[in-house]
């Protein structure tokens, strides 16, 4: 696991603890009984129930509506369409409590079977150019069942407190004294997302997720935006691995495609680290990185015929090769 790896991993599992525990200190939360939001502790209402007993006038509510509804949205929107606009799905492969879920699962169900998916047709190779070892053994289907159980479970309690007194929820959990509606709707979650979490993960990422969909498309619109490139001149070198890059996305893609193709990119990297181990005891440079400006205009615009020009300082040159000679990445 490279440094970018080592981040990301602190990054999710930061913000895996802070989506459970964010209701049960009222960061956030909305309450059904009360009809209002928590926001850091304090009480995040706009006081219509106030403005219907006369209690403030007109233009006191048209400012809570302005001040605590409209400019809070505006906020959290214009900062997820401008990350999404440099970065991609940022969001999602480095904070989202779900793609955690998600690649989790991934880990042990290959290690079950060799597919990161049910769906996948041919099992991935137990030894990679990039020095992936998994031994396969059906022992770890008991280990896949329950993380997929114990996630689904522990989603369908939490979500809960998001909308119910977290407090009363767990201690009523905890003895065994949850209400009728309680129990059905932890009992039923849990039951959708052992669906989800069993065979429609990926397809939930990729088409399910509102969220995840509104970052493609603003990413999308951006053809200098952070992603993955390929280094196009030396394309003959990937003859010589074993595709471990694609093996290595927890969304099933192919990082040497174009921009097109990798629309629900999540920006997790993995691939561009696996490119990175394939070249470990190689002298020559990764053909992967991630680009950003001019260099990302390759990936993105070629396509229909396209070849942009590219810059020849957009990949690293291999030792004894003069750096300054034009590239070749446009041809």
């Amino acid at each position: 696991m490279n440094k970018t790896q080592r981040q990301r991993l602190a990054w999710r599992t930061g913000f895996f603890v802070l989506f459970i525990l964010a209701p049960v200190f009222d960061l956030f939360r909305f309450d059904l009984e009360e009809n209002h939001f928590y926001l850091l502790t304090f009480p995040w209402t706009l006081g219509i129930d106030a403005f219907r007993n006369g209690e403030i006038g007109a233009l006191e509510m048209a400012l809570n509506m302005g001040l605590r509804f409209f400019l809070p949205l505006a906020l959290i929107v214009g900062t997820g369409v401008w990350v999404a606009w440099k970065w991609g799905r940022l969001y999602c492969g480095w904070l989202c409590p779900h793609f955690s879920v998600v690649e989790t699962i991934n880990h042990f169900m290959r290690k079950a079977s060799g597919k990161l998916s049910i769906w996948d047709r041919e099992a991935l190779p137990e030894d990679q150019a990039d020095g992936t070892h998994i031994h396969v053994e059906k022992k770890w289907w008991w280990v896949t069942g329950l993380l997929i159980t114990g996630f689904s479970f522990v989603w369908a309690v939490v979500l809960l407190t998001y909308l119910l007194p977290p407090r009363e929820i767990y201690y009523n959990l905890f003895h065994g004294e949850l209400t009728r509606n309680q129990a059905l709707f932890i009992v039923v979650a849990t039951f959708l997302f052992i669906i989800e979490f069993t065979a429609a993960r990926h397809l939930f990422c990729r088409f399910g997720c509102v969220i995840g969909l509104a970052q493609s498309l603003v990413w999308m619109g951006n053809k200098r935006a952070l992603v993955v490139g390929f280094d196009r001149a030396r394309i003959s070198q990937c003859t010589e691995c074993d595709a471990s890059c694609e093996h290595a996305c927890p969304m099933r893609l192919k990082p040497r495609s174009i921009k097109r193709k990798m629309f629900t990119c999540t920006q997790c990297m993995q691939c561009v680290q696996a490119c990175e181990k394939v070249h470990t005891d190689d002298p020559r440079p990764p053909l992967l990185h991630m680009l950003q400006g001019q260099c990302a205009l390759d990936v993105s615009l070629r396509d229909f015929g396209l070849k942009p020009e590219i810059p020849a300082d957009c990949f690293p040159p291999i030792a004894g090769t003069n750096s300054d000679s034009p590239s070749s990445n446009g041809g």
